[in-house]
C-alpha cells in the first residue's frame, strides 16, 4: 500500500500520482473508489504503513506459542460502540486460535486516570501481553512504561503514549486508515450536497488524540482543495463522555445560529447519532450527515434513506486479529512492523450490507436488514 496523504493539498496531483486524469478527482465517486487502493495516513510517530496481509503467523508458529500458555489482557480506552465490540471479538477469536488466554478486558470511559488504575490492577495478574488503546498519550504513558518494564508486550490500536518508540517500548500499533476515513467522508458529503455544493459544519472530537484529528484535518483538507463550492461556516467541539449528548448539543446550537447549514459531519458514529437528535429537534429532516465508524444505529438510517448519507468505515474486527496476531510476533521474538494500517472502506446506501461484512466479519442485523426493504 502506497502512502499518498502529502499529495492531498493538490487534488489534481493526488488524482495524477493514482493514474487517473486530473478531471476525474473532482467527481467524488472515483475519489472514493481510489481511496480504497492506497493507505493515506502515517503512523502516531510518522511511520510508513505496513500492509496487514503481511502479518503472518505459520502453524508451526502457533503450535510454538500454545505451547507456552500465554495471556493477554485487552485495556480499552471505551467500550461503549459497535467498533470497540468489534475489535475485542477480532482479539478474542484470534488468541483463542493461538491458544491465548485472554484474562481481563477493561473500559476507561475515555477517562485516562480510570485506565492507569486499569493498567495497574490487570498488572497485578502479570499478563504476558496488553493490547490497547491510550485515552490521552500523555497522562498514561507512565502506566503502560510500569507494565512494559514488568515485562508484558505491548500492542497497540490507533495511539501510543508519549515518547515511546516501536521496536523498543512496544511491539507495533495497527489503525484504520483514518485519514483515508476522514477523506471518504468528506467526499461522501460533497456527493450528497450536490454540483451545488452549501454550507456545513463540523462536529470534532476537542482532546489530544491521534485518531480522530487525523480524520477532522483529512475532512477539511479535503473540502478546501476539491469542492470550493462548500464552505465551513461553524465547527464544535466535544469532550465527552456522552458523546452523543455533548454533540446533539454542539449541532443544535450550530443549526440555530447558522440556518443556512445543508450538512454536518461528525467525528465518530456516536456523536452522529447526537447530530441526527438535534436535527429532528430543529426540524430539519433535510440535513445531509457524514461520518466515520459504521455502527449499528447509523447504519440503520442510511438503509432508511435517513440523515446519514455516507461514512468511511474501519475495519475493526480484522485490526483486532492483526493485533493478536502481532502479539504472537513478541512472543516469538519475530520483528514486526512498527504501524499496520488498513485502507479506508467508504460506505453509502448501496453497499452498506456488503460493508458491514467487512467490517464486522458477519451479517448485517436484522434491524439493518428490515430497513433496507
Amino acid at each position: 500500500m502506497l502512502n499518498r496523504r502529502a499529495l492531498l493539498g493538490s487534488a489534481t496531483a493526488f488524482a495524477l500520482a493514482l493514474g487517473l486524469n486530473a478531471p476525474a478527482f473532482a467527481d467524488p465517486d472515483s475519489a472514493l473508489a481510489a481511496l480504497q487502493e492506497t493507505v493515506l495516513s502515517k503512523g502516531p510517530n510518522g511511520e510508513e504503513p505496513t500492509a496487514p496481509s503481511t502479518v503472518v503467523l505459520s502453524d508451526e508458529e502457533i503450535a510454538k506459542i500454545k505451547e507456552m500458555g500465554a495471556s493477554a489482557a485487552i485495556v480499552m480506552h471505551y467500550g461503549g460502540n459497535d467498533w470497540a465490540r468489534a475489535q475485542i471479538n477480532g482479539l478474542q477469536t484470534q488468541f483463542a486460535a493461538m491458544g491465548i488466554e485472554v484474562i481481563a478486558i477493561t473500559d476507561a470511559g475515555f477517562k485516562p486516570e480510570k485506565q492507569v488504575s486499569d493498567l495497574e490492577t490487570i498488572m497485578a495478574q502479570s499478563p504476558d501481553i496488553i493490547v490497547s488503546i491510550p485515552t490521552d498519550p500523555t497522562a498514561t504513558a507512565a502506566a503502560y512504561r510500569a507494565a512494559s518494564a514488568a515485562g508484558a508486550k505491548l500492542v497497540f490500536m490507533d495511539n501510543v503514549p508519549t515518547g515511546f518508540v516501536a521496536g523498543t517500548d512496544f511491539v507495533s500499533v495497527v489503525s484504520a486508515d483514518n485519514y483515508g476515513n476522514g477523506v471518504a467522508a468528506a467526499h461522501l458529503m460533497a456527493k450528497a450536497l450536490g454540483p451545488d455544493g452549501g454550507d456545513i459544519g463540523l462536529v470534532f472530537h476537542a482532546a489530544d488524540f491521534f485518531v480522530t484529528k487525523q480524520r477532522y484535518d483529512a475532512f477539511k483538507a479535503t473540502i478546501a482543495s476539491d469542492y470550493p463550492n462548500i464552505k465551513i461556516v461553524d465547527e464544535q467541539g466535544i469532550g465527552g463522555p456522552d458523546f452523543s449528548g455533548d454533540a446533539e448539543k454542539a449541532a443544535g446550537a450550530m443549526l440555530t445560529a447558522n440556518p443556512s447549514i445543508k450538512g454536518i459531519w461528525a467525528v465518530w458514529d456516536v456523536p452522529a447519532e447526537g447530530v441526527i437528535s438535534a436535527a429532528r429537534a430543529a426540524g430539519r429532516d433535510d440535513l445531509i450527515i457524514t461520518t466515520v465508524d459504521l455502527g449499528e444505529n447509523v447504519a440503520i438510517s442510511m438503509a432508511q434513506g435517513g440523515f446519514i448519507k455516507g461514512l468511511g468505515a474501519q475495519r475493526p474486527y480484522d485490526a483486532g486479529v492483526v493485533e493478536a496476531k502481532l502479539a504472537g510476533y513478541a512472543l516469538l521474538g519475530k520483528e514486526a512492523p512498527a504501524f499496520v494500517a488498513l485502507p479506508a472502506l467508504p460506505v453509502s446506501k448501496d453497499n452498506l450490507l456488503d460493508a458491514w461484512k467487512q467490517v464486522y466479519s458477519t451479517e448485517a442485523t436484522d434491524n439493518i436488514k428490515s430497513m433496507m426493504q
